[in-house]
């Protein structure tokens, strides 16, 4: 029964949009006891910091070795910077609760917040997807996407670290119908490689193809895919909504609060 009323109530359709009834749940972190601001603020600091080291890192390293034309093709790139945005918009939630204290909601959740949750919403499934696609397809191939080994750890591996991490720490929720936002900019990614391509573009190895397997001389195959790749972002995105809802379910118990069933983790 608890199963049926959870996924009852993430296929409202007023999950679609970004909204949610507990502002507080957006600063707070989902273990502790009292209400400070202070711990959430402290580990967005620590996230923020890893992320825009990792950005300003891969900038750094790759104009070393190759035009910057050829950092902003990359999906992992685009990944990092969408990362720092949202890890930045919890940082400035965070700033303005401690600052000003408890933030007004009553005309909804403020622009900012809705900026937090959105970015978050497209970064984790994103970070995710990322990681797996280049462990799983990209190593070992004839190409060496590899500009550095500590790089590319951090850019394929602690990248999505950061994102679970920037996740699991808070309350807020994620909501299933919540998938069309990182659909998105997979859709805007592919649309930019069929540009292109089209255009002429070239990969720094001087091939028409961003990724070998994303080629459009070939798009039966790509289509194929891109198909294969929506299908698992949204996967993902379920799985973070999943990991979300046992995150709450944790953080009840740790608070002694005195329910903590599925059904209650978006209250």
């Amino acid at each position: 029964m608890t199963i049926t009323k959870y996924f009852k109530r993430q296929f409202q359709l007023r999950k679609f949009r970004l909204e949610h009834d507990v502002i507080s749940d957006f600063y707070i972190s989902s273990c502790q006891r009292n209400r400070s601001i202070v711990p959430l603020l402290i580990l967005r600091i620590l996230i923020f910091v890893g992320c825009l080291s990792t950005v300003i890192a891969s900038i750094v390293l790759t104009v070393r070795i190759m035009s910057f034309k050829y950092w902003l093709i990359y999906l992992t790139h685009w990944g990092i910077v969408i990362n720092t945005i949202a890890a930045g918009f919890g940082l400035a939630v965070s700033v303005r609760a401690f600052i000003k204290g408890t933030i007004e909601g009553s005309l909804g959740l403020p622009w900012y917040v809705k900026a937090y949750w959105l970015s978050l919403n497209i970064a984790t499934p994103i970070a995710l997807f990322i990681t797996i696609f280049y462990w799983s397809l990209l190593t070992g191939l004839e190409q060496d996407f590899a500009i550095n080994l500590t790089l590319d750890i951090f850019i394929h591996a602690v990248n999505s670290v950061l994102m679970l991490a920037l996740l699991l720490i808070a309350r807020h929720p994620m909501f299933l119908l919540h998938f069309y936002f990182s659909i998105g900019i997979g859709v805007i990614y592919l649309i930019f490689t069929l540009i292109y391509y089209a255009a002429g573009g070239t990969d720094p190895f001087g091939e028409h193809t961003i990724y070998p397997m994303i080629d459009w001389e070939y798009p039966g195959q790509t289509i194929g895919i891109v198909l294969l790749s929506a299908l698992g972002i949204v996967i993902l995105h379920g799985l973070m909504v999943g990991l979300s809802a046992a995150r709450d379910a944790l953080g009840k118990r740790c608070r002694k609060e005195t329910s903590y069933g599925i059904d209650d983790a978006y209250y």
